[in-house]
């Protein structure tokens, strides 16, 4: 000491620090540098054994645009592939934040009762007859510090990460907050209720498409007619004929009336009969008997004119017989008689053959005519019943129409619905699940990494903490201190001994 205080004096430099002198202040503060060492490797051995307990879970959300395909035509044309925008460091913050809202930590704390390990810890105790919204309101705070979130760099990946002593929590908590932020995401980011609203729809058309069509059904049963608008096509067509037969007919009757009238005309002037065969001949049978008579006559006035005078009445008499019956013989010679014969004559008879006949058609074809027009008008007032039945028929097929066609568009927006929400399920939406949570077997950190971790930062702070406490002792410990603090030169220095 005295030689280095003599060099000091004499102007030259001391020489260089040894490890000594370096270690010096650690054995100047051996006590705090025990103490400090002890304290940190104890919170190091505290805090291995707690991470060593700790699970950790995490998964990954990449956030993208939707996907956008290329217009598909029949054109053999190229389609310059489409590139979707980047994604903003907005749109990336505001997934961060739906990931972070209270209402969804709420329901993952409710999921897998985080809120009842509370009630088993101190502050139960210090503070009891807290209520259940009270104890899931801390639940929340502390699952939002505990939860991890954070945008890893130069990426549109969201990486999330939970701890806890219990990997099935840990687990069970990522895994529903991941199914809850995507029913949230679709929910944010498409319309609020259009599924419920088209499948309320599609069951209301589904439901009037029925009764329209049963009303269809029956509307034949109770009109007691199956196709009304074809029937009244036949109708139609058949009351045409009908016309035509009635006009056909009323002709006819005019032929017929016409026809008779001149055949009656022409009756009236041709005789009924006509002679066919005349004979002239001599009265024979009244010449023989006039004979026979003037013979007897003869043979009488021969026998009296025998026996009486010529005057007697008798033979006057018979003179008088005598000459009348000669006179009438003689008469009987001169007379000729003419014998006609006569028949019906065959043009009257032809003419009033067809007359008959003809008056015979005549009430044929006027019955015909009256049937026809009692057709005609059946089949009239049949068709204006079928044209109001059509009506009604066509309007209940008009309103079947209308609600096949609601039905098929409500029912088409339903399952574009559904498939939407089922893209937007599976990657399609512009956020998708890349990593998703899985079971964590290991803990998060080693006991043994995390002790030897603690024993080199309880040496470090415990030399450091050593150090500094002895740089900031103001007291001077060395003749050397004594030179450069005080500028004065040491005479004499003695070592310090234990009593």
């Amino acid at each position: 000491m005295e030689n280095i205080n003599e060099r000091n004096l004499q102007g030259k430099t001391p020489a260089d620090p040894t490890m000594r002198d370096l270690m010096t202040p650690l054995f100047r503060r051996k006590g705090l540098l025990g103490v400090t060492f002890a304290t940190l490797l104890v919170v190091a051995v505290a805090a291995a054994f707690m991470l060593s307990s700790k699970y950790k879970c995490s998964m990954e959300i990449l956030v993208n645009r939707e996907r956008m395909d290329p217009m598909v035509t029949a054109q053999a044309t190229n389609q310059t592939p489409v590139t979707p925008p980047t994604v903003t460091e907005e749109e990336i913050n505001s997934e961060v934040e739906l990931l972070q809202s209270p209402d969804l930590l709420k329901e993952v704390v409710l999921a897998n009762g985080l809120q009842e390990a509370d009630k088993k810890r101190l502050t139960a105790v210090l503070f009891p007859g807290r209520s259940k919204e009270w104890y899931i309101a801390k639940a929340v705070k502390g699952l939002s510090k505990e939860l991890k979130i954070e945008v890893v760099r130069k990426t549109n990946v969201i990486r999330v990460a939970y701890a806890s002593s219990d990997p099935q929590v840990a687990y069970g908590v990522l895994n529903k907050l991941a199914d809850l932020y995507m029913k949230k995401h679709v929910d944010v980011h498409r319309p609020q209720g259009s599924y419920n609203f088209f499948a309320k729809e599609t069951e209301k058309y589904r439901d009037a498409l029925q009764d329209s069509e049963m009303q269809l059904a029956s509307f034949g049963t109770q009109q007691n007619v199956a196709a009304p608008e074809l029937q009244r096509t036949y109708m139609a067509q058949e009351l045409v004929a009908s016309e035509a037969a009635l006009h056909n007919a009323e002709q006819l009757i005019a032929a017929s009336r016409q026809r008779i009238n001149d055949e009656r005309a022409q009756m009236n002037a041709t005789p009924a009969r006509s002679s066919t065969a005349e004979v002239s001949s001599t009265p024979d049978y009244l010449l023989q008997q006039l004979g026979t008579s003037l013979l007897a006559a003869q043979t009488k006035r021969t026998q009296l004119a025998m026996k009486y005078d010529p005057s007697y009445p008798l033979v006057r008499e018979a003179d008088e017989e005598l000459a009348q019956t000669q006179a009438a013989f003689t008469e009987a010679q001169k007379t000729k008689f003419l014998n006609q014969t006569t028949d019906r004559d065959p043009t009257y008879e032809a003419l009033r053959l067809d007359v008959a006949k003809t008056q015979a058609d005549l009430a044929s074809q006027q019955a015909t005519a009256r049937a026809l027009q009692g057709s005609i008008k059946t089949v009239n007032a049949k068709m204006i019943r079928l044209d109001q039945t059509a009506l009604k028929q066509a309007d209940l097929l008009r309103e079947v129409k209308a609600n096949e066609s609601n039905y098929l568009l409500y029912l088409s927006k339903r399952e574009q619905e559904q498939t939407s929400d089922a893209l937007d399920q599976k990657r399609i939406g512009n956020v998708a699940l890349a990593a998703p949570p899985l079971l964590p077997i290991l803990p998060a950190y080693s006991f043994l990494f995390v002790l030897f971790v603690g024993f080199f930062i309880a040496l470090f702070f415990s030399v450091a903490t050593a150090f500094g406490a002895d740089y900031l002792n103001s007291s001077i410990r060395t003749p050397s201190e004594v030179s450069e603090v005080l500028g004065i030169p040491v005479v004499a220095s003695f070592p310090r001994r234990a009593a």
